[in-house]
């Protein structure tokens, strides 16, 4: 009997075989929502059963004592934070360390991938205690929220003034540097006004890559708790078909690169620096980036207590083979 299977998740490109049906399960019946925004719970959502989660979050649920979704450790969404630090073109700021004691902007104060930006600096040794940080939208097209998120601190973490939007603020100097996940419109091209901090981003993150050991993870797939209890094979098979979208997308991006003049560069560069299971799912591979982030957490003040990677995942799947033969422990 198949089943069907309800899933929201970001348009990544590399999940463009699922979508088309080039990768299936003989199992499952899935109905794919790309979403703009991720899903706020995916655990008492009716509209779907599994989806793309912020690790952030679903931490933070964890701590609380929340059951209803069942987190599976495939990091849907990894990346380096180091390029997501960005300032003016004339600033003087080359080096992370020279954060310390400006202004920084943030587009949500306890975003995963804002959490591992701020860990990135805490690396360079600047703590949120070592500088001032502001919490906004990133430009004008995006909405007024708050992002502090019960968060703030007076003096230390605050709204971005007026709610003006962040890339007007760093501009006009109001701000030194702004973290964001994406970056705006304006920032590409030959005129642009903003740059990265970092100068060339990609060796300071392949330094500290070869000190830590993985590519932080920002967003997971969850399941729904009952769906998962109901059918205790279906999170390793649906893990095991994102595992099997990405090795096929990466195969034909490799033979159809002529999508954008240099991409076969930034294969080739990911295939010579980087081991071939950087990305690779499941709860081993990824125990200590699992057990860094939870340590960040805590540091960072958005859990209380120290969690550790059994208590994020104490339903951890039983890897038994690629069939979608699969065992949920309790």
């Amino acid at each position: 009997m198949r089943i069907t299977v309800r899933l929201a998740v970001r348009d990544w490109d590399y999940l463009t075989p699922l979508v088309l049906g080039d990768v299936s399960s003989d199992r499952l019946d899935l109905k794919i929502d790309r979403v703009g925004t991720l899903v706020s719970s995916i655990g008492t959502d009716p509209q779907y059963d599994a989806g793309e989660i912020s690790f952030s979050r679903y931490a933070g649920g964890r701590a609380r004592g929340e059951t209803d979704v069942l987190g599976v450790p495939n990091f849907i969404m990894r990346g380096f934070r180091h390029r997501c630090i960005i300032t003016v073109k004339d600033s003087p700021i080359t080096r992370l360390e020279q954060l310390a004691g400006k202004k920084i902007g943030v587009t949500g104060w306890r975003d995963s991938g804002n959490t591992w930006t701020r860990a990135a600096l805490a690396h360079a040794s600047v703590g949120i205690e070592d500088a001032y940080w502001y919490a906004g939208r990133l430009t004008e097209a995006h909405p007024i929220v708050d992002r502090l998120d019960g968060f703030g601190r007076p003096g230390r973490i605050e709204a971005a003034p007026g709610e003006r939007p962040m890339m007007e603020l760093l501009e006009t100097g109001e701000l030194d540097a702004v973290f964001t996940p994406f970056m705006p419109d304006s920032f590409f091209g030959a005129n642009s006004s903003f740059r990265h901090v970092l100068p060339d981003f990609r060796a300071e993150e392949l330094s500290y890559f070869r000190e830590v050991g993985y590519v932080p993870g920002m967003h997971l797939l969850g399941v729904k708790a009952s769906f998962a209890v109901e059918y205790p094979w279906l999170a390793q098979e649906l893990s095991d078909l994102f595992d099997e979208s990405q090795r096929v997308w990466l195969n034909k991006r490799r033979k159809y690169a002529d999508t954008t003049p240099w991409i076969i560069e930034e294969l080739g560069h990911v295939a010579r620096d980087l081991p071939q299971g950087w990305n690779e799912s499941g709860f081993t591979a990824n125990e200590r980036m699992i057990a860094d982030f939870a340590e960040q957490l805590h540091v960072q003040g958005l859990t209380p207590m120290l969690l550790t990677p059994t208590d994020l995942f104490p339903n951890e799947i039983s890897r038994s083979s690629k069939t979608g033969r699969v065992g949920v422990s309790a």
